[in-house]
This record gives C-alpha cells, sequence and structure tokens, in this order.
C-alpha cells in the first residue's frame, strides 16, 4: 500500500512538473493536475496537502540523491573534501532537469505574503545541510561542529543561487565557484583551529 502511495506520489509531481514546463509554477494550480490526470482534487489533496507540498517533495527528490552517495562502493575512502563536492553536486544535479521551475518555486516561496514558506524554506535547508554533513561524513563536534555547520550553510546558499542562474556548460561555473569555496573553508578552518597540513585527519573540520 504504501509502495502504490509512493507511486502516486510521483506521477501527480511528475504531471505537475510537466504542467509547469508549458507556462510556470506559479500559473499552476492543483485543479490543473487533477484534470489532466483524469481525478477529482480529493484524489491529489490524499498526497499533498497544497501546492507548496510538491515544491517540498521536489526537493526531496533532491535530498534522495544526496543520501544515496552514502551507498557508493568505497565511499568512506573518498576524501573528505571530494565528498563535500560530491554531496552538494549530487543534490544540484537532482534538480537540474527543471531547473527554470526550481527557480521559479524559490521565487514563489519569497514572495511577502509567503513568510510561511521563508520560515519553512529556511528549516528545510537546515535539514539538507545536515544531511550534507553526514553523508561527507565531517568528524567535527561542539563548536567545531558548529562553525563548520555555519560555514557549509553559507557555501550551500552561495552555491545554490549561482546554480539558479548558471547557464554555462554542465553549470561549469557552480562547481568552479562550489571547488573555490571549499578549498577557503578547508583553509579556514586549520587557520581557526591551529592545524598544520600534518594534522590527523580525524581532528580536522574539512580535508
Amino acid at each position: 500500500m504504501q509502495a502504490e502511495a509512493q507511486l502516486a506520489k510521483s506521477a501527480i509531481l511528475e504531471v505537475a512538473l510537466q504542467l509547469a514546463e508549458k507556462s510556470s509554477w506559479d500559473r499552476i494550480h492543483l485543479f490543473d493536475v487533477a484534470r489532466e490526470m483524469g481525478v477529482g482534487l480529493a484524489d491529489i489533496h490524499r498526497h499533498f496537502r497544497n501546492k507548496d507540498a510538491l515544491a517540498e517533495a521536489w526537493f526531496d527528490l533532491a535530498d534522495a540523491a544526496l543520501l544515496r552517495l552514502a551507498q557508493t562502493p568505497g565511499w568512506q575512502q573518498v576524501p573528505q573534501k571530494q565528498r563535500l563536492q560530491f554531496a552538494y553536486s549530487a543534490w544540484l544535479d537532482a534538480l537540474a532537469g527543471h531547473r527554470r521551475l526550481t527557480r521559479e518555486m524559490i521565487g514563489y516561496r519569497l514572495q511577502p505574503e509567503h513568510v510561511h514558506l521563508q520560515v519553512r524554506g529556511v528549516l528545510r535547508i537546515s535539514d539538507t545541510v545536515q544531511w550534507i554533513r553526514e553523508v561527507a561524513m565531517l568528524p567535527a563536534a561542539g563548536w567545531r561542529r558548529e562553525g563548520a555547520e555555519t560555514v557549509l550553510t553559507t557555501i550551500f546558499l552561495a552555491v545554490f543561487a549561482r546554480w539558479l542562474v548558471d547557464e554555462s556548460p554542465g553549470t561549469r561555473k557552480t562547481q568552479v565557484l562550489l571547488g573555490r569555496l571549499l578549498v577557503a573553508a578547508d583553509l579556514g578552518a586549520r587557520l581557526v583551529a591551529g592545524l598544520s597540513l600534518r594534522s590527523p585527519a580525524s581532528l580536522r573540520a574539512f580535508n
């Protein structure tokens, strides 16, 4: 039964995305989705309480792609800094098929009357960054962990903002920015912690 519900949710989301691609995210309505699928609004409501829940499901797919990285054979042997780069990239790549719509979803949430969506978005970012830490297997604890989370959140926001408008082939400019920010974060962590390049890897927030 749970599998059937998941399939229904996936089908609804896919129809919504396809319809929005023909116009815009702002113009799509749940009754459009229901009509396209030949079902009633109650059938949509059974899986999505409102339109923004569709956007949440879209970002859930990115989180799922991020989490799948942890199942990669030999993942623990990949250097931490590289794991971080892969983690950010996997999250973004999962959204690449509907980048314009992703940008419009963010714009919809940032409208002045959607304060409740903005609060939800902040919480969402916090959760995603937490999972980036877990997937990258960062060992920091205590104040080092809090500092690392602040840095990772800043990187996430900067890279995501760049990716939303990046028209370069393969979003190369976004990847370059991500690489530079991770290098800067690594250097900053070393300076703050007073670590040298030969310090034990288990004591580093990055690398």
